[in-house]
């Protein structure tokens, strides 16, 4: 073979090679960029605390996991709870994006925060659905809720455990977190209701949704005001209320105490006759919800087919959103509520320490 051909030979070799290394490397390419599109299976689950209560690992957790896999069998959910720390939760959050989640259900520990995040993931082509708590920021959808209606509801439950003494009682109110929107809405439907029904809320603090800060306040309006000083006790949800009743009892004080959530310790308590009422909110619902949003932005879809009214956060207008209505639960009404939508059987509720009450209680 002479020079020429030897140089035409090693010069379509070389070529060829280059070829093959090209395409081995857009393929590679490719491969990398799908990773990060719209082939990942993966929904991302945020979730604020587990604290002050325990319905979010117990209900809102399992459901969305479930309803999920129903509804996308090869979909994964991949689940991080901010312990009460939002800045635990923006970690959480940059790293599913990190991952190249593409749809995350976010229950922002601190709504007001996240605006910057939702913002950041929408430019990522990242999908944030808000749930229970409206998130700021360009959320695709919005699940939870009416929240002031809650708040109604638990303002009017305090009212009807006062009965003939309501228009005469002073009342002390121990609301959520002012961190989050849902707490201000709590707080502005309850006093809807007790403004004017009751004399007058005499003692108005946050809890910060802890139980132990909850404690706290209400030694220290007991302080302030005398152990004759107040009628009833608002607490925004069901973990504070335990901590409020414990601080009542050492006392010796005994006066309606109620909540939300309808946790199983909160039943058992209105069982015994130490809590007067929760808000029950079916977390099922909610968590179906919230599911089949995520996996329609997943595949596509629509999401005003499950969301089908609009609400209006700080930062965007007409966020497409599904509103459940709540539920009061008292003594009388635990067998058509949380035993009736199978939240609870009835041996969850009546064990040998509320045998006793459980039976006084009509439950069997």
């Amino acid at each position: 073979m002479n020079a020429m051909m030897r140089r035409v030979v090693i010069g379509t070799a070389a070529a060829s090679m280059a070829l093959t290394m090209a395409a081995c490397g857009k393929a590679g390419d490719d491969k990398k960029a799908d990773a990060g599109s719209g082939n990942n299976k993966s929904i991302g689950l945020l979730l604020p605390e587990n604290a002050s209560s325990t319905r979010y690992e117990s209900f809102d957790k399992p459901f969305i996991e479930a309803k999920v896999k129903e509804l996308c069998a090869d979909c994964k959910v991949e689940y991080n709870n901010a312990e009460g720390s939002a800045s635990k939760q923006k970690q959480q959050f940059d790293t599913l994006i990190a991952q190249g989640v593409k749809v995350i259900i976010l229950d922002a520990f601190d709504a007001k925060s996240t605006q910057a995040w939702v913002s950041d993931a929408a430019k990522k082509g990242v999908k944030v659905i808000a749930y229970d708590r409206l998130a700021t920021g360009p959320v695709s959808a919005y699940v939870s809720f009416d929240n002031e209606k809650v708040g109604e509801l638990q303002g009017q439950a305090l009212v009807d455990a006062l009965g003939a003494k309501a228009a005469d009682a002073n009342v002390v109110m121990i609301n959520g977190d002012e961190a989050d929107p849902n707490a201000a809405k709590f707080k502005s439907g309850a006093h809807k209701v007790l403004d004017g029904k009751v004399k007058k809320v005499v003692y108005e603090q946050s809890g910060e949704w802890k139980p132990t800060v909850a404690g706290q306040k209400v030694g220290a309006a007991i302080t302030q005001l005398g152990k004759d000083g107040f009628q009833a006790v608002y607490s925004a949800n069901d973990g504070m209320a335990a901590a409020i009743i414990t601080q009542l009892k050492s006392q010796g004080i005994n006066v309606p105490v109620g909540g939300q959530d309808a946790g199983l310790d909160a039943i058992q308590r209105i069982v015994s006759g130490d809590q007067a009422y929760t808000i029950y909110k079916a977390y099922k619902p909610l968590a179906d919800s919230a599911a089949e949003l995520a996996v329609n932005l997943l595949q596509g879809k629509d999401v005003k087919a499950v969301a089908s009214s609009t609400i209006d956060s700080d930062t965007d207008k007409g966020i497409p959103a599904k509103l459940l209505e709540p539920k009061i639960v008292t003594k009388a009404n635990i067998t058509d509520t949380v035993i009736a939508d199978k939240l609870y059987k009835v041996s969850d509720i009546c064990t040998a320490d509320f045998a006793a009450a459980c039976t006084a209680a009509g439950l069997k």
